[in-house]
């Protein structure tokens, strides 16, 4: 396995960015939801380590619940745009408050599928909270009501996001430098 030093482009977002950041979006959502127990629905796997920080600033009762979607195929970086649920629910979020935990948005192809799906559930409300936006990229509108960060169209990995399956647990957000990158066959 190559030492992520070696196509490390740029730390894009340091690990102290993205808890003081996390930390407000809990209060926000703190405060939005003051009269309500809702339920952060994280989309897997890039969302755990987002979900776990953000699940303790968030001050009022929730509950958790996940979710696991792919529009990727095996070794691929751009989504195929078929979105496939490999993980539903377990619960029944009919009249609840539903906030739903990206660790990325980037075309909104899959995100819009999984929202439209979780619509016909019923929920009394249906959020979205990610914690990284590539506007640029967007394809689809997705309504995103809570943002870390708006981010430039580049690769991206580390805190959650992978590459190639590794490299998720990285406390900061790095940028791949693609021409010294040489995953392992």
């Amino acid at each position: 396995m190559e030492d992520f030093h070696t196509f490390l482009k740029e730390v894009l977002i340091s690990e102290d960015e993205l808890q003081t950041r996390i930390a407000e979006l809990g209060a926000e959502i703190s405060r939005d939801y003051a009269d309500s127990a809702p339920v952060l629905i994280c989309i897997l796997r890039g969302g755990v380590m987002f979900l776990t920080d953000l699940m303790r600033r968030i001050t009022i009762p929730h509950a958790i619940e996940f979710m696991a979607v792919s529009s990727y195929g095996v070794g691929q970086r751009e989504s195929t745009g078929h979105v496939r649920i490999n993980l539903d629910l377990n619960i029944n979020i009919q009249d609840r408050d539903v906030i739903l935990v990206e660790d990325i948005i980037d075309s909104g192809r899959t995100l819009a599928s999984v929202l439209e799906l979780l619509s016909a559930r019923k929920p009394n409300s249906l959020t979205v909270c990610t914690l990284l936006d590539k506007a640029e990229r967007r394809e689809v509108y997705v309504p995103i009501r809570y943002c870390g960060f708006t981010i430039p169209d580049r690769f991206v990995f580390g805190y959650g996001l992978d590459l190639d399956d590794l490299y998720r647990n990285l406390p900061f957000i790095g940028v791949v430098d693609l021409d010294k990158y040489h995953p392992a066959a």
